[in-house]
């Protein structure tokens, strides 16, 4: 049997969009991952559905797995002709064990290879604004364990290097040690004055960053009720962080923002949210899934030709559409002598992407929009396709049908609700863990209500989060139900809606 080869990857300090492209490869190649506490479950998305997924703890506090049984579980599995990675937090050569267990892998005779993460030594000080070297202020880092081997003969820390430096230095695997650290430090000279930095889960959402000198910082600890994994930086550098915290700033820093749009379709609302700073969670309440029969798409693609006009009311309906289409063996040819009209600017990108351009997009993007802008058209007599979901508002047909034109409505795809963790959404509405719902349809609104026993403990549960709503016609279904609408985007695309939510936190955070 030809061995396998372990992958030691740095998973990078928590945010998950600092993995490296390599440790990225690694997860999508692997048969095996081996990861810790620290290591963001979100990168566990880039596995095969069928890879093996071992946890092995590794958390400051608390029981773990004996490293000798991490140890034969990578060695084995290698030996068995695995491709196997061994995510671990941060840089797996800085600290954590990663030496140990390269070296464990290697005497077994065992292939493996090194992929360096992204430390939080550098990069949780990076996003609490502090640069660990400056030019003025620090011309050297130290990084320094603060969680000694307790069985080694001697501490091998030099605190009297530690504290007369002018240098930076940090501690990772220090917050219980915290006491212990600053009077070492004091009792070999470093002044009480000097400034010291608390991160707590640096680079993610919810970092915590605790401010204060070796004189009051233990006390400030216990105040603030830190725990690990915390990185303890010490040194004049910290004092920039008045002028250099982009991170904690942003305007949705410490917000949770529930999206509930289809799950192939959340990515760019939740790059957007990010980028801003929320927490986003992807609690789909729509799946859009084929219809239950293509007889409807079938008989008006097999009469394409009769057709002055179709009517594109979303991405889904373009996406399916062409897709049957292409399934029948044609193509855009088959669309003749049509017009097309795109509900908004989304629907004709897709249009754009099967390389037709639509000829009419109206400036308000719902169908009373599109209404009024096929009322400047001659449409008495004229044949209009409408290729859409199976459950939708029948406006836009019945106002066409009364301009006179002849409209044949095929259901494209329809929309269901998918499985979901109900308990656990409900927990964290009950604690006030979500500061904005974010509804992209009426659909979502609908599907959502479902989940509960009924529309009183959906508004019940919900009350504590601001309720987001893409349009008007999201917002008037929310409304029916119950529910406060707090935000309502300007035009019915995702931008606007992440615009909207930004805005409303940012007006509040003014006011405050």
């Amino acid at each position: 049997m030809k061995m396998g080869k372990v992958y030691f990857v740095g998973a990078g300090p928590g945010d998950p969009k600092l993995l490296t492209l390599r440790g990225k490869e690694c997860l999508e190649q692997a048969d095996v991952v081996l990861y810790d506490y620290l290591a963001n479950p979100v990168l566990l998305e880039f596995l095969r559905p069928d890879a093996e997924r071992v946890y092995v703890g590794r958390r400051g506090r608390g029981e773990y797995g004996a490293q000798e049984e991490i140890n034969r579980v990578m060695i084995e599995r290698a030996r068995a002709g695995k491709a196997v990675v061994r995510l671990k937090g941060g840089d797996p050569f800085v600290f954590g064990r990663g030496g140990e267990e390269a070296e464990a892998v290697a005497d077994a005779g065992v292939p493996f290879e090194v992929v360096p993460g992204v430390t939080s030594a550098i990069a949780a000080p990076a996003y609490a604004g502090i640069p660990v070297t400056h030019r003025t202020l620090a011309s050297s880092v130290a990084l320094v364990t603060g969680h000694e081997d307790p069985n080694k003969p001697s501490p091998m820390v030099e605190w009297d290097r530690l504290a007369s430096t002018e240098g930076t230095v940090v501690f990772l695997m220090g917050m219980k040690n915290l006491p212990a650290i600053v009077a070492h430090l004091t009792a070999s000279g470093r002044p009480k004055t000097t400034p010291v930095a608390l991160i707590r889960w640096g680079t993610r959402n919810e970092q915590q960053t605790v401010v204060g000198t070796l004189a009051d910082i233990v006390k400030k600890a216990e105040e603030a009720a830190l725990e690990p994994p915390t990185v303890i930086v010490v040194g004049e550098v910290v004092t920039l962080r008045s002028k250099l915290n982009w991170f904690e700033t942003r305007p949705l820093f410490g917000t949770t923002v529930l999206v509930t749009r289809p799950l192939e379709q959340a990515t760019e609302f939740a790059d957007l949210l990010t980028a801003s700073g929320a927490h986003v969670i992807a609690f789909p309440t729509i799946a859009i899934m084929p219809p239950n029969d293509w007889h409807d798409i079938d008989q008006a693609i097999a009469g394409l030709s009769r057709y002055e006009w179709i009517i594109f009311t979303s991405v889904n309906g373009v996406r399916f559409f062409f897709e049957r289409l292409q399934a029948l063996g044609r193509d855009a040819r088959a669309l003749g002598r049509a017009r097309l009209c795109a509900i908004g600017p989304r629907t004709a990108e897709a249009l754009r992407t099967v390389g037709l351009a639509a000829d009419v997009i109206p400036e308000e993007y719902q169908a009373e929009g599109v209404i009024e802008v096929l009322e400047k058209e001659e449409l008495k007599g004229s044949r209009v396709l409408i290729p859409r979901a199976e459950v939708a508002r029948d406006i836009l047909p019945d106002e066409l049908r009364k301009q006179g034109a002849e409209v044949t409505v095929a259901v494209a795809y329809r929309t269901v609700r998918p499985d979901a963790d109900v308990t656990s959404l409900k927990e964290k509405l009950r604690r006030g863990e979500l500061g904005v719902v974010a509804f992209t349809s009426s659909s979502t609104v609908r599907n959502y209500v479902e989940l509960f026993a009924d529309r009183a403990e959906a508004c019940a549960l919900t009350q504590k989060a601001v309720v987001a709503c893409i349009g008007p016609i999201t917002a008037d279904t929310a409304e029916s139900y119950g529910f406060k609408v707090g935000i309502r985007a300007k035009a019915n695309t995702i931008p606007a809606l992440a615009e909207a939510i930004v805005g409303h936190f940012a007006h509040s955070s003014c006011d405050a």
